[in-house]
């Protein structure tokens, strides 16, 4: 087996961001800097070394009353008497604010979750395109007017109106692009949010709440409360939030839901995913085995809907199988703030323990390991959390490793005969996030987006993204979608109004 190329982060890493160190980073409530309450911090860690980072304030229950507080004067005062064209104004320039510090950004999550330089810019890119998407947006939000179908002196219309304040809860494998598909359509609709980043990986969305305010947006309108599982249960059960939206993983998406049922909050939840990527014998091999590689192993395997199952059909399943593993052995890891760095440490020791063992159990359960060294990986990076490109064979569809999400750079091969043997594969799962397919043949092509159980097909290509597209699953995947009109739609009421003639 070839070895993965590595670079070893140490002393010839470049300067860190200063935003990424220094003194400790405290919590944005009505447009102020505040400690928390209790005076705690926790520590953010980089990845690549184990290396404290900036401290971060700890909020706890009373922080998060303070900020639903702020973003309910919000609501109702100065940000409710914004108009669409005021709302548009405002996302537009943070959308240019955020582009000019675009290098800073992509630094700052480079360090702070472990994401290679190159994919953290595209993040950033993502997230200018996600505000100027929404600012179009918000000058098109209208209800209708409704003629009565059986009397001539009735008519009824239709307002869409904000849903409220909104708690927005974010992941740590992507928090800039993460908390702008929560601020922007929520931001378009009119609500106010109290955005609540992972402890793993916050200081993106704080340096996006300082461009808040130099964007114009009123005090309260945004606020950033960083801390554990206490602050987010804290935001999921607030009798002052009208709406969660939450993505994470599918068990913390339960008790999100319970949670917000005693006060029926209205929900978006993106949640996880184990997707199948088809490949049949007469696709395009050569771009099949580029995109099943990093449809996998993109950000070290840590996106929802990667594309973790890699059915093959039988015929090429050992060739096309070897394809991936020559492009898995040359992929590089290492630094992520080096820009040949194609594949950063997992965020935490936490996740590089927990694929680890996933790793582990796919060798114990009879699965070949083709790609990746981790004994390698763990001596040559010390205390960094890396963990290597792995690509398993001799996979079956009850093992552990192709059953369940490891949000980690593993990938499983099986080979398939058939559209009807791999749609009952692809779909023999709870998660309904995504799915790939590859085929020159259009019509096998139309089959399998029909057939398939997933929110989100890619026909001959993998993880293509835009704003104006929705984002989201079937089943255990969660329900409502990021992005496109649907996303804008989600943070809005409509109220229905029966207007007859005076007597």
């Amino acid at each position: 087996m070839e070895d993965t190329m590595v670079q070893t982060p140490g002393q010839a890493r470049r300067s860190l961001p200063d935003f990424a160190t220094g003194q400790a980073k405290r919590l944005l409530i009505n447009g102020v800097w505040v400690e928390a309450g209790s005076g705690e911090t926790i520590e953010s860690v980089d990845p690549a070394t184990g290396a404290p980072l900036a401290p971060l304030a700890l909020a706890g229950a009373a922080d998060v009353d303070l900020a639903v507080a702020a973003a309910r004067r919000a609501l109702e005062g100065d940000w409710g008497a914004f108009r669409p064209a005021d709302r548009a104004r405002v996302l537009s320039r943070l959308a240019d604010l955020i582009e000019d510090r675009a290098e800073e950004f992509a630094a700052i999550d480079a360090v702070d979750m472990g994401a290679p330089i190159m994919t953290a810019r595209w993040m950033a890119s993502n997230a200018v395109s996600t505000f100027r998407y929404a600012a179009g947006q918000a000058l098109t939000i209208h209800g209708d007017t409704i003629e009565h179908s059986q009397t001539r002196s009735m008519f009824a219309y239709s307002l869409k109106e904000p849903v409220g304040v909104v708690g927005s809860i974010i992941p740590w494998n992507g928090p800039l692009f993460a908390a702008a598909w929560k601020l922007a359509p929520a931001l378009a609709a009119g609500c106010t949010v109290v955005l609540k980043p992972a402890e793993q990986a916050a200081l993106t969305p704080l340096l996006l709440g300082e461009l808040c305010i130099e964007a114009g947006l009123p005090p309260g309108t945004v606020n950033v409360v960083t801390g554990d599982g206490v602050a987010g249960a804290a935001l999921t059960e607030h009798r002052g939030v009208d709406k969660i939206a939450f993505t994470g993983s599918t068990a913390t998406g339960r008790r999100v839901i319970k949670g917000s049922a005693g006060t029926i909050k209205r929900l978006t939840l993106e949640l996880g995913g184990k997707s199948p990527h088809i490949v049949f014998a007469d696709a395009d091999l050569d771009r099949a085995a580029q995109a099943a590689a990093m449809g996998a192993f993109a950000l070290s395997g840590q996106v929802c809907a990667a594309g973790t199952r890699l059915y093959v059909e039988r015929d090429v399943c050992d060739e096309f199988t070897e394809r991936v593993a020559r492009i898995t052995r040359s992929l590089r890891v290492g630094d992520p703030l080096d820009d040949q760095t194609v594949l950063g440490p997992l965020v935490s020791r936490e996740q590089f323990d927990r694929v680890s063992a996933y790793v582990k159990t796919g060798s114990e359960q009879g699965a070949s390991a083709i790609s990746g060294d981790l004994p390698k990986a763990q001596e040559q990076f010390g205390d960094g959390f890396f963990v290597p490109p792995t690509l398993f064979t001799g996979v079956t569809d009850e093992m552990t490793i192709a059953q369940e999400e490891i949000f980690g750079p593993v990938l499983s091969a099986i080979p398939f005969d058939g559209v009807d043997d791999v749609l009952t594969k692809a779909n023999n799962t709870p998660y309904g996030l995504a799915a790939g397919v590859w085929t020159q043949d259009v019509s096998r092509a139309l089959e399998m987006t029909r057939g398939l159980r997933a929110g989100m097909v890619f026909v001959n290509n993998y993880g293509a993204s835009d704003p104006a597209v929705p984002f989201g699953g079937y089943k255990m995947s969660g329900y409502g979608r990021e992005n496109g009109r649907a996303a804008i739609e989600a943070y809005l009421e409509t109220k229905s109004v029966w207007m007859e003639a005076a007597s």
